[in-house]
């Protein structure tokens, strides 16, 4: 059986992180954008940022939420920062918040969704994400630089062979 191309180029594990300037006088919307850019979830200067509502929806819920309670309360945000209510459809919505099941912020319970464990963000970050997903990253990474410098050093210097 032979992969796809697409198949094989997928990768099993992603994450982006960004470093900014340390959150100083920043609150609200402002701050959970700034940790959503810094995650990787959200591209610099990407307009389609109704993972930053999703987000704040289920950080300020006291409770377990639906899909459809979430792209309601999501629609109430938006209209009270006056941002356009475009793409707050409940594929979007589902949608964004898999992004935040994927990096372990958000898991479900049945069919509702909630910040995981009702635990604080920077120990979902630290136990999940820092202890857990990136050493796999980084392993897989030292593997594909030994196998590259095992290739080089079989080949010289001559990098046409490789």
């Amino acid at each position: 059986m032979k992969l796809s191309k697409a198949y094989k180029e997928s990768p099993l594990a992603e994450v982006t992180l960004r470093k900014y300037e340390k959150p100083f006088r920043l609150s609200g919307r402002d701050l959970v954008k700034k940790l959503c850019l810094s995650l990787g979830i959200l591209q610099p200067g990407d307009r389609r940022d109704v993972i930053i509502d999703v987000f704040m929806v289920l950080l300020h819920a006291n409770k377990p939420l639906t899909s459809q309670h979430i792209e309601e309360e999501v629609k109430k945000l938006r209209k009270q920062h006056k941002l356009p209510v475009k793409g707050v459809a409940p594929s979007n919505v589902r949608r964004q918040v898999k992004r935040l099941r994927d990096l372990f912020f958000v898991e479900r319970v049945g069919n509702l969704y909630r910040i995981t464990e009702n635990e604080q963000l920077h120990t979902i970050f630290s136990e999940r994400i820092e202890k857990f997903y990136l050493p796999v990253i980084v392993s897989r990474v030292k593997e594909y630089c030994e196998a590259v410098e095992k290739q080089r050093g079989s080949n010289g210097s001559d990098m046409q062979k490789m």
